[in-house]
């Protein structure tokens, strides 16, 4: 048998093999509802015509999307049933049990969140959409990363996008904005953690440290594990077909926020990773404590000052991205090669809560827990910067511009003047 042949005969058996697993995952899984179609992403530019074998290795790649589209198309109807009876078994929410700190701290409202939605808010919408889109086209803001494909995307930069297979969403977590409660949300729509064999209903009895756990969730990064060189071609079509969303706020509010959660109250992990090298580099301090509670007892912590000079220096990067926790938006969840549904904001998060959730079809059984009034404000912003030199609060803004931009924050003129 010639070389061609036996090439022919292991694509077509490989081809079957990866179909019918496929096949299985979503029979195990299920497939979603699919309420808004975008495209993926701004068009691309022309590339040099490909050779023979490359155009039969593209001929094949579409001949698989199509096959996965119709696939994940005719499942949904399939599903439906099951989903409404699913959704009717649900318990209606109330009041929930508070077990951790972050729900027992003052300034939770239990009042129910049944606004209904004005107006206007389907415009305010499409008004965010329009901003991102617009200065994602534009050639007059410039930031790294912005001109990539999607395609050009690390496997690893895919880590805060969370997929959701039974309702089609797929929800890019950013820390700071409400994540904590919008990862209890994607649980319990996924199904994908169990209490005592049966999937959780209520957000708020979710326990914090299973929240946070990375193996709770299905993340983009994790598809290379399970499909090889098939995974950016599903990555694609679930893009394509499911329902993305995002929530932001105020990048400088943002940073304070991180600040006071991670370096105001002990936390060892952030300690020794991070006040501990700040502490030395920005405060001339040689012999620091082993734990936090012995560098808290001592006065020993790291000054909002110190957490901005940790920001601007330089050689921060060199030795390892920013934490997720003051990494730019536009890097952790890439709005320039993804084209999201939904962009909500936590200054209107009771609104645009209920809003996605009535976009989703699940408002009837699902609320997004109780907000917490004594957020981080952006009217502390004054304060929290009056001791910083001018120059750094510019070159911060720098750093954070494309956030501001894209997300339609305003120039903070008075903090970046005299």
């Amino acid at each position: 048998m010639t070389k061609p042949r036996l090439f022919r005969l292991w694509l077509v058996l490989g081809s079957v093999l990866m179909i019918l697993l496929i096949i299985v995952y979503w029979d195990n899984v299920g497939t979603a509802h699919f309420y808004l179609h975008t495209s993926l992403s701004r068009p691309h530019t022309l590339e040099s015509l490909p050779t023979p074998g490359q155009q039969e290795e593209k001929e094949f790649a579409s001949d698989v999307d199509e096959f996965l589209d119709k696939l994940l198309s005719s499942g949904s109807k399939q599903k439906d049933l099951s989903r409404k009876k699913t959704e009717q078994s649900l318990l209606a929410s109330g009041k929930p049990a508070l077990s951790h700190l972050e729900e027992s701290v003052r300034g939770y409202d239990w009042s129910p969140h049944d606004a209904q939605q004005s107006a206007d808010q389907g415009q305010q919408q499409a008004e965010r959409r329009s901003v991102l889109r617009d200065f994602c086209a534009n050639s007059s803001l410039a930031f790294p990363t912005k001109e990539r494909s999607f395609d050009d995307i690390p496997n690893y930069e895919l880590n805060h996008l969370i997929v959701d297979d039974r309702h089609g969403v797929i929800y890019c977590y950013v820390p700071k904005v409400a994540c904590t409660n919008w990862k209890r949300m994607m649980i319990v729509l996924s199904e994908s953690l169990l209490d005592g064999g049966a999937p959780y209903r209520d957000p708020l009895d979710i326990p914090r440290e299973h929240v946070h756990n990375s193996s709770t969730h299905l993340t983009f990064n994790k598809f290379w594990r399970r499909y090889g060189k098939f995974s950016r071609h599903l990555m694609k079509i679930k893009l394509k077909k499911y329902t993305k969303f995002l929530f932001v706020r105020d990048p400088f509010v943002r940073l304070i926020s991180a600040f006071r959660s991670k370096f105001e109250l002990e936390n060892d992990e952030f300690y020794r990773k991070f006040a501990v090298p700040m502490l030395r580099l920005y405060a001339n301090h040689t012999s620091l404590p082993a734990s936090v509670s012995e560098a808290f007892s001592a006065g020993l912590k790291v000054s909002f000052a110190n957490f901005i000079q940790y920001l601007l220096d330089p050689h921060t990067e060199k030795l390892a991205p920013f934490n997720e926790h003051w990494r730019q938006v536009y890097r952790l969840c890439h709005p320039c090669q993804i084209d999201y549904d939904f962009v909500g904001k936590l200054e209107t998060l009771d609104e645009d809560a209920a809003q996605l959730l009535r976009l989703l079809k699940v408002d009837t059984r699902l609320h997004f827990p109780p907000s917490y009034r004594n957020r981080t404000a952006s009217s502390w912003e004054e304060d929290w910067f009056a001791k910083i030199p001018l120059a750094w609060r510019q070159q911060l803004y720098k750093l954070y511009e494309a956030d501001f931009v894209l997300f339609g924050y305003p120039k903070p003129e008075n903090l970046l003047r005299d």
